[in-house]
């Protein structure tokens, strides 16, 4: 008998029995109403491995009466849509067909839209998963026939159930006693990243690897860690997870929250990655904390440098010190503020000639002097005169507005003084 995985002998068959996803599974939830009316829309199921959804998949064609179709996009092509295709009408598939299409994201446009015509008719009822965000990696066409379902990361409490119920699967199974403490199960299901599949099989292996004495097994905590290290990781370096990473780190620097910060870049870390939180910390460097403390660019230009010479693991200690620096730094955005509006009136076309005072004036050819009329500020007091610098169409507009930190308030007061503005 081929080896099947406990994962898949473990599958729930009715929707009571599915972990989590109470959301949209719970009692009233709307994916709960629709499998029981009987009437199956096309849908899509987006959220990471292990949280169900081809489990649900399966509970929903069993219950719809139509014939189940698998395809997996990263290995099915055109050849296999024609496959289910050329089934329609047939005594093989009398109701139609229900076509679970497993990680949608890998088909081409091409491939998603062969099935169109079938979605449209109804002849086929899709349901696709996906670990990545629909809307950016399903072909819009597809995308508008179906209903989006979002499966969560399964909790600790959800997967430490599934824990047990394998535990006791394997002790009828192999006709043994399982000893292991509570606390032995909640680390597995604490340490699988919220993946019941990961927890479940991990179970499986243990099971597999420890000593039969008297009809008794005894999987310790040390195995455990064994099993699932590294396994609560969640990351593609190409993928959502990847980006929501960088996205959390730079969010916790700005809102100055030093823990989460860390535990970001940890997350980063662990998963192999220095350049990606390298460029995100010198963005928020520069866009977060800015004037505020211009010194904060350079001193984490030189933690960057520093990690990227050093690889990890030592890695972490310029990082961490760069982290820390900018998450404890005065915050401003004076700086990226500025460059915004003055990009968006560059892009709107509000340009206009540059002054002739400000021109170059060695351009200018022999026979061709003009009096250029530019007053040079160091000839001045305090090296500055007032003088004309923006065209004339735009010659009152303000893009920078300082910051109320003490850095940028002190320049303010310096130029105010200056200027006779004060």
């Amino acid at each position: 008998m081929p080896y099947r995985p406990l994962a898949d002998e473990l599958r729930p068959a009715s929707l009571e029995d599915v972990a989590g996803q109470e959301h949209i599974l719970g009692e009233g939830g709307l994916l709960r109403r629709i499998v029981e009316s009987g009437s199956v829309p096309n849908m899509i199921f987006y959220g990471p491995s292990g949280s169900g959804k081809t489990t649900v998949a399966n509970i929903i064609a069993a219950s719809s009466g139509r014939v189940l179709r698998k395809l997996n996009a990263t290995t099915a092509g055109i050849a296999e849509i024609r496959g289910v295709i050329a089934e329609l009408d047939t005594f093989l598939a009398p109701n139609g067909i229900l076509l679970y299409l497993d990680e949608i994201q890998y088909f081409n446009k091409k491939q998603q839209q062969s099935l169109l015509e079938f979605i449209e008719n109804g002849k086929i009822t899709l349901i696709a998963s996906t670990t990545e965000n629909p809307y950016f990696y399903v072909y819009n066409a597809v995308l508008s026939r179906s209903t989006v379902f979002e499966f969560k990361p399964l909790t600790a409490e959800d997967i430490e159930k599934a824990v047990w119920r394998a535990v006791r699967y394997l002790e009828k199974r192999d006709a043994v006693t399982a000893e292991l403490k509570p606390e032995t199960v909640k680390y597995i299901a604490t340490s699988c990243g919220g993946d019941a599949r990961k927890a479940i099989n991990s179970v499986e292996l243990l099971f597999s690897a420890s000593r039969r004495e008297k009809g008794k097994i005894t999987i310790g905590e040390d195995d455990a860690r064994a099993v699932t290290q590294r396994s609560a990781m969640r990351y593609d370096r190409d993928g959502d997870e990847h980006f929501d990473i960088l996205s959390a780190l730079h969010k916790s620097i700005r809102g100055s929250d030093t823990d989460a910060a860390l535990h970001y870049l940890a997350r980063l870390l662990e998963a192999g990655d220095i350049i990606a939180p390298c460029r995100r910390i010198l963005c928020a460097a520069c866009e977060d904390i800015g004037l505020a403390y211009p010194s904060a660019i350079s001193i984490v230009k030189a933690c960057v440098d520093a990690a990227v010479q050093l690889g990890m693991p030592e890695a972490r200690l310029p990082l961490a010190d760069a982290v820390i620096l900018l998450c404890t730094a005065p915050k401003s955005n004076t700086g990226v503020m500025a460059i915004d509006r003055a990009l968006a009136d560059v892009r709107a076309g509000k340009t206009g000639a540059i002054p002739r005072e400000l021109q170059n004036v060695h351009a200018d050819g022999a026979g061709f002097e003009r009096e250029q009329g530019y007053k040079y500020p160091h000839d001045y007091p305090n090296a500055w005169t007032a003088q004309q610098y923006l065209p004339d169409a735009i010659k009152d507009a303000k893009y920078y507005e300082y910051g109320d930190n003490k850095t940028e308030q002190a320049a303010k007061k310096y130029w105010d003084a200056i200027k006779g503005e004060t």
